[in-house]
């Protein structure tokens, strides 16, 4: 099937259409400036087997093969999952892009695991990345960038390897397929990534406006999954700057080389203030 047969397009409610472009933008504003979003990380501490203390987080930090410990002094306590934790304390092993929380006093402790490694990243209402935000711009919402297209997927899910905008790190994801689709009388393909909803896809991609007027590294998009024909919609007003585009703290994956867009792609976020 080709993405010229998948769907005939109707009439665009165009004032319904930024009605609830305006939602989402709101909704994902919101998200973003959260008192523990990633617009509070203080800092990103890669652990290793020497006790290290960090001036944003108490006790002692390290990691083996049995995943990461911390020692806590006396009078120092995290508080997980409703348990307070004194002394030393053992999280286990993590699970890749998997992580604890722990809380001290209104700061909030994610430890995880990124690219293999072990990271203490700790977050603070009272950070001035936070606390001076001003807004992400965004293009207007314009349905002529709601493309139509076709999933195509593979005969068996395939692991695609892609860089960091961490110097060293690599990420390791599932795809289960491309996404074709037209704009402007072209045809493009994206490799797609296994969504958080079930049956939805994730993509990410850079495109002509990328280090111009939206972030360099990297925009994504949310696909609702496809239909019972294969159908979907590649909604690029929605394209979201990822957490890297705010913060030095983060470990954001690249998009594959195949999903840099030939075409300037003038929708969804532009890059941040």
């Amino acid at each position: 099937m080709s993405t010229a047969q998948t769907q005939t397009e109707s009439p665009v409610d165009r004032v319904a259409f930024e009605r609830k472009w305006i939602e989402w933008h709101d909704s994902h504003e919101k998200l973003r400036a959260a008192p523990h979003g990633f617009l509070a990380v203080t800092s990103l501490n890669w652990l290793d087997e020497t006790p290290t203390r960090y001036p944003d987080a108490p006790g002692e930090w390290s990691t083996s093969a049995g995943g990461p410990v911390v020692s806590l002094a006396e009078g120092e306590h995290l508080v997980v999952d409703g348990r307070t934790l004194t002394g030393r304390h053992a999280f286990g092993v993590l699970a890749e892009r998997g992580g604890v929380t722990a809380t001290s006093g209104d700061a909030e402790l994610e430890v995880a695991r990124r690219g293999g490694h072990d990271i203490l990243r700790p977050r603070h209402p009272e950070h001035h990345t936070l606390v001076d935000y001003a807004g992400t711009p965004a293009y207007p919402a314009d349905p002529r960038w709601v493309a139509h297209g076709v999933f195509l997927p593979f005969d068996e899910p395939r692991l695609v390897t892609v860089g960091s905008v961490a110097e060293g790190l690599e990420h390791v994801y599932d795809s289960p397929g491309v996404i074709e689709f037209s704009l402007g009388g072209e045809t493009f393909r994206l490799t797609a990534f296994n969504g958080q909803a079930p049956g939805s896809l994730f993509v990410l991609f850079t495109d002509a406006s990328s280090g111009v007027t939206t972030y360099a590294a990297n925009r994504s998009l949310q696909v609702a999954a496809p239909d019972a024909e294969g159908r979907v919609t590649v909604d690029f007003t929605r394209a979201a700057n990822l957490p890297c585009a705010y913060t030095e703290f983060a470990t954001c994956p690249l998009p594959p080389a195949e999903n840099r867009l030939p075409i300037a792609i003038e929708a969804g976020e532009k890059a941040p203030r």
